[in-house]
């Protein structure tokens, strides 16, 4: 889980669990508790009940009227083993107390002996006994309370008219049910404290979250346009302050980096024309110096000749002429610095046409020639500078395609965001004696070739800030011109 907003969910959703688990905790402790004392309670008020009744039947047989005496006896005795249980004898149909005959709480923890029923309770007993003595059997009710619960049993005696009836009573303990109060109290700031964090924490990580996206979203539309690195905007939140601070400090840094790159490699290009320049030196001396031999030897045969004979030697002398001519022109072109115009150009057509270019030479000498590309549709560089580029690429490839070969002009960005413009061949390859020095002026595999034309075509590569490469195919050779793309 490497993602911060999947970090930050899976917190809260922590946290909501062990909040919703505590609270489910609260709640069944606090059931188990008044629970289990509403249930002892009923359990020693149906069992004080019954063991009256019991005590009763055997005290008591043959009596035609109850003894209340015997009763008050019987409810001392039996409810002294049951520690806050009061209880008593009801009869239908007596005069006093609405039926209640006897009663006794010996183990009331007041100041005196307790001897009156509660007058708050005497209507549930009354009810509860009544409903005892109709149905003759035993009845229990639990009444609960805001603080207390009142547990209430009552139960037939043997009576030979029925109506007779022990009664129990007692309540559980207030604690229990005192704690509902608080317990509601918790569980609400429980709920509070986990829709706050649950909030807090979303508020956090929504803000976090929308920064980070802008920050995206500014380094996004820095890339799609080529530009430089941007200026990321201060967000308010500390932590990611630094980090934009870190890369602001970054791009200046980078920036500088950059023009002191850019400086260097064009002291870099300047060397190295300086460098090709002396190299140049013996080539330029022997590609002169074999077309002045020839014009020599042409003039002074032509001399020496009749003179119908002097018109070869003058369309030979016209001849290496124009050669020396287009080395010149090439010279000029190669030593001069490359001034770019550069301006947005539509590349589909830009490339079709530099495939138009060499058409005929291509059918002349039957290759087929074809163009590959989709995008980008666009980009931003000195079209007439390059076209010479690709026009010489372009040449090359045609002169060295076998008969019925196939050379291909396509384009498109790699993963550097590079314009690659690529000519591929399926000829013979370059030889490898000359691969190293291939870029070099007068470097030619061909007699009648200058050896200017790659030259001139990485000059013009240079001067946009990309460079030729070339790339040995498992059969033919590709020449890759990268260029940095832009749009616009």
């Amino acid at each position: 889980m490497k993602s911060l907003r999947s970090q930050l969910v899976f917190f809260w959703v922590l946290l909501f669990s062990v909040c919703a688990a505590l609270a489910v905790v609260m709640l069944t402790l606090y059931r188990a508790s008044a629970g289990a004392q509403v249930a002892a309670g009923r359990a020693a008020t149906e069992q004080s009940c019954q063991a009256i009744a019991a005590r009763y039947a055997k005290a008591a047989t043959g009596a035609a009227e109850p003894k209340v005496d015997l009763l008050q006896v019987l409810l001392q005795l039996v409810l002294i083993e049951a520690p806050h249980v009061e209880g008593g004898v009801w009869q239908a149909g007596a005069g006093t107390n609405s039926g209640l005959l006897a009663y006794a709480y010996p183990t009331y923890e007041g100041s005196s002996v307790k001897r009156d029923v509660p007058a708050a309770e005497q209507p549930l007993i009354v009810e509860l006994s009544q409903l005892a003595a109709r149905t003759q059997a035993p009845q229990t009710d639990v009444v609960r309370g805001s603080r207390e619960a009142l547990i209430v049993s009552a139960c037939p005696l043997a009576s030979p008219a029925g109506n007779l009836v022990a009664w129990t009573m007692t309540r559980t303990n207030g604690g229990a049910l005192a704690a509902q109060g608080s317990l509601r109290v918790g569980l609400g700031v429980l709920l509070a404290a986990v829709l706050a964090s649950g909030l807090w924490l979303g508020l956090i990580l929504f803000r976090g979250l929308r920064q980070v996206q802008r920050l995206e979203t500014r380094l996004a539309e820095a890339d799609v346009s080529g530009g430089a690195m941007p200026e990321l905007p201060r967000t308010g939140v500390r932590e990611l302050d630094r980090i934009v601070d870190g890369f602001n400090h970054y791009r200046l840094r980078f920036d500088e980096a950059r023009v002191h790159l850019r400086e260097a490699a064009q002291q870099r290009n300047r060397d190295q024309r300086l460098a090709a320049l002396g190299r140049m030196t013996g080539g330029i001396a022997h590609e002169i110096r074999n077309p002045i031999a020839t014009m020599r030897l042409k003039a002074e045969n032509a001399l020496a000749a009749a003179p119908e004979k002097q018109g070869d030697a003058l369309r030979v002398i016209v001849g290496q002429i124009d050669r020396l001519d287009g080395l010149v022109q090439s010279l000029l072109a190669l030593v001069q610095p490359v001034t770019l115009a550069p301006v947005q150009v539509d590349l589909h057509s830009w490339l079709a046409e530099r495939l138009a270019t060499i058409g005929d030479k291509a059918r002349a000498a039957g290759v087929h020639a074809a163009l590959q590309h989709t995008d980008p549709a666009q980009a931003v560089f000195d079209p007439v500078h390059l076209a010479r580029a690709v026009d010489n690429l372009l040449d090359n490839a045609v002169r060295h395609a076998p008969r019925d070969g196939h050379v291909t002009l396509s384009a498109s960005t790699n993963d550097a965001q590079l314009l690659c413009i690529r000519v591929d061949d399926d000829g013979s390859g370059v030889p490898e004696a000359l691969q190293s020095s291939l870029f070099e002026p007068f470097a030619t595999g061909r007699a009648d070739g200058t050896g200017l034309g790659l030259a001139l075509s990485r000059e013009v590569a240079l001067a946009h800030g990309g460079d030729l490469r070339h790339v040995a195919l498992e059969s033919g050779t590709r020449f890759e011109l990268e260029l940095p793309w832009r749009t616009s």
